[in-house]
């Protein structure tokens, strides 16, 4: 019997800045304190930028692990994909800077954005092309800088998000393991309860229009909350029915790192032990779309990914965008 064309994950890399921002840092910087932090978010630091550094060094460091560990030359490259809201510029993106300084000379290269859930969303469109051309090897970044778009003042939003990348090397598997199925979502009706509004057209740089918090990350945290755990379970259980299978069948779930209590209800609904439901968010923050691919890396590092378990990855984001894939690792 003929197997299934399916795309895999070949190799994972990951980088994050050195600077290293802790809560008892931040009790200086705004009123707050790491108890209230830990307790409400599960985050005790992140990695943030130093001043001059920009997202696409440690995006390229990502990358360049990632292709090592897949014996893999820049020039081998077809694709590359790059998952994020903060490039170095609007123009040229984030992909093309990377494609450039890994001299990746035979690869098309192109951003996509679609929040928290950006890597998924560029991991399913990795999977397509791949399963089109199955000579092809995809990369695969998330890379976020929201250091940079984080209002300092602003004690709601400045404890959450942290600055790193992830990336992955897709390629074709004649094997078992693969991308089995994935789901993308999006409900625009509820895009106000967290935005980032200035920079664009609407309220482009310097606009006396907009005030300067406008400039920075605004969250309505409750409100996000309700939908984030609803369409998390939501797309979860989809997933898992359309593929004939329960939730106890799955060997680990890689959440979306966004806040701990959000990952511990989805566990809970799933009815999972805590092993079987990886975090790092206590490390890292919400790195936004690079926090799966963080993860990813970090899962299989400690151990906790092995051949043939079957893997469910799930996020959401902004927008608000929704996300999971199934694969067999």
């Amino acid at each position: 019997m003929e197997t299934k064309l399916r795309s895999n994950i070949i190799a994972c890399g990951m980088a994050v800045p050195p600077k290293i921002l802790t809560n008892a840092e931040l009790e200086k910087m705004v009123e707050t304190s790491d108890r209230w932090i830990i307790e409400r978010t599960g985050i005790k630091e992140r990695h943030i930028l130093r001043e001059g550094e920009v997202i696409s060094t440690y995006a390229v460091q990502a990358a360049r692990e990632a292709l090592n560990k897949a014996f893999l030359t820049p020039e081998e490259l077809n694709l590359i994909i790059c998952a994020t809201l903060t490039p170095d510029f609007l123009m040229p993106s984030l992909s093309i800077l990377v494609q450039k300084e890994l001299g990746a000379i035979n690869a098309g290269a192109f951003d996509l954005s679609a929040t928290c859930s950006g890597f998924l969303y560029a991991l399913s469109l990795a999977d397509q092309f791949v399963k089109n051309n199955p000579t092809w090897k995809v990369l695969v970044i998330g890379a976020e800088a929201l250091s940079r778009k984080t209002n300092w003042e602003d004690r709601s939003t400045c404890v959450l998000f942290g600055d790193g990348a992830g990336a992955v090397v897709v390629g074709a598997s004649q094997e078992e393991s693969g991308v089995l199925d994935f789901i993308l979502g999006a409900d625009g009706s509820n895009w106000p309860l967290l935005t980032l509004k200035g920079g664009g057209s609407a309220y482009f740089p310097f606009d006396e229009r907009l005030p300067k918090e406008e400039y920075y990350i605004k969250m309505q945290g409750r409100e996000v909350f309700k939908i984030a755990v609803r369409m998390m379970e939501k797309i979860a259980l989809e997933l898992l029915e359309r593929n004939g299978l329960s939730a106890s069948d799955l060997s680990l779930v890689i959440p979306h790192q966004a806040n701990l209590r959000i990952i511990e209800y989805l566990r809970e609904r799933l009815e999972l032990p805590p092993e079987r439901v990886f975090v790092n968010i206590h490390k890292y923050g919400n790195t936004s779309a690079a926090s799966i691919p963080i993860a990813l890396y970090e899962a299989e590092k400690e151990g906790r990914l092995k051949r043939g378990d079957l893997l469910l990855m799930v996020s959401f984001g902004g927008g608000f965008t929704f996300a999971g894939i199934l694969m067999r690792w």
